[in-house]
């Protein structure tokens, strides 16, 4: 899976039982959650959320790597708003996803240079590029 000069550097482990009506645990429990599916009410989170909270903070990492590269700072308020979309289409189920990006106070060519850097390089960005469709807008 790894190539012999790549270095791990995390590895989030979980263990999920009875998908969408079950609960995930992570192996160190700091992670220990209902699932439910979206739109049931149900009492736990699903895997869309679930998604969209991690992208998003990785998203804010990424852009935190370009803004220190560029020699700024990012606001002490940024946020970046992520919607995942479970989506069906000719009975075959898929993802769509927007990350609606909020930096107050940045010049607007900047955010921009940020943001495009930040989809350049954040994991989620580079996992899904290509298999979903993703829209990125400066809020």
């Amino acid at each position: 899976m790894t190539r012999s000069n790549d270095t791990v550097l995390y590895t989030g482990k979980t263990r999920t039982t009875g998908g969408r009506d079950g609960a995930a645990r992570s192996s160190d429990g700091n992670l220990d959650i209902q699932l439910s599916p979206p739109g049931s009410g149900g009492a736990g989170t699903n895997p869309e959320q679930l998604f969209a909270a991690g992208w998003s903070a990785c998203f804010i990492g990424a852009m935190g790597k370009a803004a220190a590269a560029l020699k700024v700072r990012l606001p002490a308020d940024v946020a970046v708003e992520a919607e995942v979309d479970l989506c069906k289409a000719d009975n075959a189920f898929f993802l769509q996803a927007r990350l609606n990006v909020s930096l107050p106070g940045l010049d607007p060519a900047l955010a921009r240079a940020l943001v495009d850097a930040a989809h350049q390089t954040c994991p989620y960005s580079k996992a899904t590029r290509g298999n979903i469709e993703v829209a990125i807008e400066l809020i």
